[in-house]
């Protein structure tokens, strides 16, 4: 009888929390259901496979001219569902994967592909695993590496990331690996898109996220890099906190507690203050994503010094301009995952990476079922990780379902080792402490 009031009284505690998944008992501590989580972790893998897709539509298609600002020099709301435009390496030609700027579906009887916005954060995902550790070491980040990314072939690295793989075949161990004597694309966009899952392993807790997170960062990210990082694994460990009424109240909360890890006078705590201003404004996004290219890549203010470095594409890969172009999208979507994902997709610059982050984390908000409500659609449930890694099980054939139940047993180990938490298996809670 103790046993089903105390599972009665835990039902009715988590449905009034809603969609965060998360109360707190007399003391303090924060109490989660595992079960609710699992579902979570699903909307989590779900909503960054939809927003990555889509956003690989226009990825690199609108990067701007260095000059005065033409139609057509960006995209504006008006284009969704108009006709793709060629990338900066398209070589004239649209996007294979839909004629229009439109989302990118897989239905039941279809497989999501992996892609580099989701591929690395898998491998951290079973590294931590099956070596059933929540702070990875150097060697076993750079065995894990060299296992499972294609050194021969397309391989699906870029920029850092690549330079990090070619690093390690040389013997070098992160941190090593993001030393900006060594890799000259430090500060690059790589580490942004391969280490948000941390958050998600250290629910309500940011300062633990970091501290497992630490490593990862740092193998392929520096300075603003690497602080903006850490901005988004805060966003993704604040996603499990119960902290406002609604969606959009607690999108804007946690990114004011988020923006507290990015050093003052760093570009990316300008950057973050200057596009939170004009959003506050009530300007039209289009308005304050032009506002941004003005100031950053022909300006070159608040530090942001790229564009005199002559890089590719006048650095389009770089950590700076997608971390602005992906709170245009943030903070006008209003924690609304279509509309998130729509603009994040029209913002322009390397437009699969910001939707992928936001996708991800509102996916992971708002659970499976919310997601599906979202686009009033049911979605595949499979996962192809050899699409772009190699040597997993069972063919790298996998589902969102397992991928969450791995991703609860870390949970489960860092709540335990890292947190000081406990697991009561009679409610299927958490009971985390608050931190202090």
């Amino acid at each position: 009888m103790k046993l089903y009031l105390s599972v009665f009284l835990t039902a009715i505690l988590l449905a009034c929390n809603g969609r965060t998944n998360e109360s707190k008992k007399s003391d303090g501590t924060v109490v989660i259901s595992r079960e609710k989580y699992a579902d979570q972790l699903y909307g989590f893998w779900l909503g960054q496979c939809i927003a990555n897709w889509t956003g690989l539509v226009t990825e690199m298609d609108k990067i701007g001219n260095i000059g005065e600002i033409k139609t057509g020099d960006f995209y504006t709301r008006h284009d969704w569902g108009q006709a793709d435009q060629p990338s900066i390496w398209g070589q004239g030609v649209p996007s294979d994967l839909s004629e229009t700027i439109d989302f990118v579906f897989r239905d039941t009887s279809e497989i999501w592909g992996a892609d580099d916005d989701t591929d690395i954060e898998y491998m951290y995902q079973h590294l931590m695993y099956t070596l059933q550790t929540s702070v990875l070491t150097p060697q076993q980040i750079r065995d894990g590496w060299l296992k499972h990314i294609m050194s021969e072939e397309e391989n699906f690295l870029w920029v850092s990331n690549q330079k990090a793989f070619d690093l390690m075949g040389d013997s070098i161990l992160p941190p090593e690996t993001s030393n900006p004597t060594l890799n000259e694309h430090y500060d690059m966009i790589d580490a942004q898109l391969t280490t948000e899952i941390f958050g998600l392993f250290a629910p309500t807790r940011p300062d633990v996220a970091l501290k497992l997170a630490h490593l990862p960062i740092q193998t392929t990210a520096r300075e603003d890099a690497e602080f903006i990082s850490k901005f988004y694994v805060s966003m993704y460990a604040l996603a499990s906190v119960n902290h406002s009424d609604t969606i959009s109240q607690q999108i804007h909360w946690m990114a004011q507690e988020a923006r507290k890890v990015l050093p003052e006078e760093s570009y990316a705590s300008l950057m973050y203050d200057y596009t939170y201003q004009l959003y506050k404004s009530g300007i039209p996004w289009e308005q304050t994503r032009d506002s941004i290219y003005v100031r950053y890549q022909i300006n070159q203010e608040d530090g942001y010094d790229l564009t005199s470095r002559e890089m590719y594409c006048n650095g389009c890969f770089a950590a700076g301009i997608n971390f602005a172009a992906s709170l245009v999208s943030l903070f006008y979507g209003e924690g609304d995952i279509v509309e998130t994902i729509k603009i994040g997709t029209l913002a322009g610059w390397d437009s699969d990476n910001p939707t992928a982050t936001w996708g991800g984390m509102l996916g992971f908000m708002i659970g499976k079922d919310g997601v599906e409500k979202a686009f009033d659609r049911k979605f595949s449930n499979r996962f192809n990780i050899h699409r772009t890694r190699q040597n997993f099980p069972n063919d790298g054939n996998d589902t969102f379902e397992n991928m969450a139940q791995k991703g609860i047993s870390i949970v489960d180990m860092v709540i335990k080792e890292d947190m000081g938490g406990t697991i009561d298996l009679k409610t299927n809670t958490w009971l985390i402490p608050k931190l202090q």
